[in-house]
């Protein structure tokens, strides 16, 4: 490790302005905290987020769930409120690593981090999400943007994000035994916009199949995904799977998350 300035604001006005100025926000640290001890991210000043509740809590807004960026993935996993509007959440944030990894990481900072294999990506983008932050709201569609890249802007801060509450979700995951990363993770909602179909731990980055949306629009049952082509030519080959296994598990965790959600 080596030397950085650390600050803990108690307002959400403070944090803003002070990674407005060019210090990096932690939030769990998950990913923050193990990138600075490889030397990878070497911030000058550490901005902790932990003390700032404007950025915590679950509450229902509508018919829709909006949920504070540090909080954290035990939170959710436990929350009531989750569990009964979109227990698909609830459930995907109760497989995100172990216990101690869900007791301090974060829905913000996995969100902003977007990790090619995390399972939140999968859940915003599935359940067509609006990602809150203290400049504008950005759509699920506009803001995940390849391997750990994402719409938001220097300086910018995820405040919040808004769930649509679907009329079904799940989310099915073969994750890789070592890390709980998801080898591929795939969740499925049906939505008031229609069916969504979002993918993860392929490759570049989180994706919605088209194929298997309009497959599971005519027919929403684990059948209706066996004759859908995966096309595997951008997937991620390595020492876990190939490119081709991947393709393969797509089609097996999407007919297990339509399973589920359909009770």
């Amino acid at each position: 490790m080596y030397a950085f300035a650390y600050e803990k604001p108690a307002t959400l006005a403070d944090a803003v302005a002070r990674i407005g100025s060019g210090a990096q926000a932690l939030a769990g640290g998950q990913t923050l905290i193990a990138s600075m001890k490889l030397r990878l991210n070497q911030p000058d000043t550490l901005v902790d987020l932990a003390g700032v509740a404007e950025l915590r809590g679950i509450r229902r807004e509508g018919n829709a769930l909006v949920i504070g960026a540090t909080t954290r993935h035990e939170d959710v996993a436990d929350s009531v409120e989750v569990r009964q509007a979109i227990p698909a959440l609830a459930a995907l944030a109760g497989q995100i690593g172990d216990r101690q990894v869900r007791a301090m990481g974060t829905m913000g900072g996995s969100v902003a981090n977007n990790d090619p294999s995390a399972c939140y990506p999968s859940a915003v983008l599935g359940l067509g999400a609006t990602v809150i932050t203290d400049r504008r709201e950005i759509a699920a569609d506009d803001y995940f943007q390849g391997m750990f890249s994402t719409a938001l802007e220097p300086g910018e801060l995820i405040k919040a994000i808004r769930f649509p509450i679907p009329q079904k979700a799940a989310y099915a995951k073969f994750r890789q035994p070592a890390s709980r990363f998801a080898l591929v993770g795939v969740f499925v909602a049906q939505t008031a916009g229609g069916v969504r179909v979002a993918v993860t731990g392929c490759g570049n980055g989180v994706f919605r199949h088209a194929g298997l949306e309009a497959a599971l629009a005519k027919s929403f049952t684990p059948e209706a995904v066996q004759g859908v082509a995966i096309d595997a030519a951008e997937f991620s080959s390595d020492l876990h799977a190939s490119a081709e296994y991947r393709a393969h598990l797509i089609t097996v965790q999407t007919a297990r998350a339509v399973q589920q959600a359909n009770g």
